[in-house]
């Protein structure tokens, strides 16, 4: 078995967890963080600066017209990005010499420490650190959704804190504009809300907000909200809590199956959320706070008004947010592949 061509000039090769990363030599001292479906992060320091930076390596990103187009969105979007509560991209390169090589790219962006889902394994959250969690997830929301993007894969493993608790929303490869038609299979099955489990094809940004009403109950309570073993148990367990959803909500859903399969289910009332917030701390008993997120048909505006978080302390809810960015979802082979995504990166360069 004939051995690797040399890395490229200003780059270096080195394995980690058993993987091969090929980096720029000012990014020393790579670490792994964690890894997924589709990509690896490992920590390293840059060498001009002395910070901390995340690399994100991404798994074979053109192994498949579905790879190609997650990486190529979370590229696009990553690279318009500029608010304190989202994350940005500092660099992105590829140790690949030409086109014809190019096969592997790193996203390189700030290193934050851990994610919610971590934090909350470790610690009880405070209702201090509750209210100013939700209120950054908040804001970030809102510049992404004045955008008119929906991040449709919201949960407490993409949500980075810094030892300051600071938080950033991650990953973008599932995120979609708007008016764009949706599939039915994303966000993490526990926090998706009831049109993403039933398929309704043009859902909007409501399904972020109903995230966050579950991520801010599991921040309340330490246990997760709706734990459903599939998508129709997951189903049962969100209606054992909110009810049966009113007539106008199933008339809406496209699929004729789903709205039989609605109108066969029981007629279940809707349980008062303090009862299903017990024992929690006095934030959760006040009432409606992650109620206020989950809701059958949710308005979008906006919930950084709610009145628990009128003690947060943080910075104005004031920014220019980017505008409507032409993400090319019905992406063609040739620009959601390895030369549209070269195209990119060449003009972050």
């Amino acid at each position: 078995m004939s051995s690797p061509p040399p890395p490229r000039k200003g780059f270096y090769r080195q394995e980690v967890t058993k993987t091969a990363w090929e980096v720029r030599e000012l990014y020393r001292d790579l670490q792994p963080v964690g890894s997924g479906a589709y990509g690896a992060v490992c920590s390293a320091i840059d060498s001009r600066t002395g910070t901390k930076v995340a690399i994100k390596k991404l798994y074979r990103p053109f192994q498949s017209e579905l790879f190609a187009k997650r990486a190529y969105r979370e590229l696009r979007l990553l690279k318009h990005m500029r608010h304190e509560n989202v994350i940005g991209l500092l660099d992105v390169f590829t140790p690949d010499d030409t086109l014809d090589d190019f096969t592997d790219f790193y996203l390189v962006m700030p290193f934050m420490g851990t994610d919610l889902g971590k934090l909350m394994k470790h610690e009880k959250l405070s209702d201090d650190r509750i209210q100013f969690l939700v209120y950054q997830i908040l804001r970030g929301l809102k510049y992404i959704h004045a955008a008119g993007i929906v991040h449709r894969d919201l949960k407490p493993g993409n949500l980075a804190v810094n030892e300051d608790c600071e938080l950033k929303i991650l990953d973008f490869g599932l995120a979609r504009q708007a008016d764009s038609e949706m599939t039915g299979y994303v966000v993490t099955r526990w926090y998706r809300a009831p049109e993403v489990i039933l398929n309704w094809m043009r859902y909007t940004q409501t399904v972020d907000i109903w995230s966050v009403g579950c991520i801010m109950a599991e921040m309340i309570t330490g246990k997760i909200l709706f734990k459903g073993s599939d998508h129709l148990d997951q189903l049962m367990e969100i209606m054992k809590v909110t009810g049966t959803p009113p007539p106008e909500f199933v008339q809406r859903l496209q699929s004729q199956d789903a709205k039989n399969y609605m109108e066969s289910l029981p007629e279940l009332e809707k349980k008062d959320f303090a009862s299903v917030l017990k024992n929690a701390t006095p934030l959760g008993k006040e009432g409606p706070s992650s109620q206020s997120f989950l809701a059958h048909s949710p308005t979008n505006g906006w919930p950084l008004r709610f009145q628990f978080l009128a003690t947060t302390k943080g910075p104005p809810q004031t920014f220019s947010p980017f505008s409507m960015i032409p993400l090319g979802y019905r992406l063609s082979r040739d620009t959601a592949g390895s030369k549209g995504m070269h195209s990119l990166m060449a003009l972050w360069a």
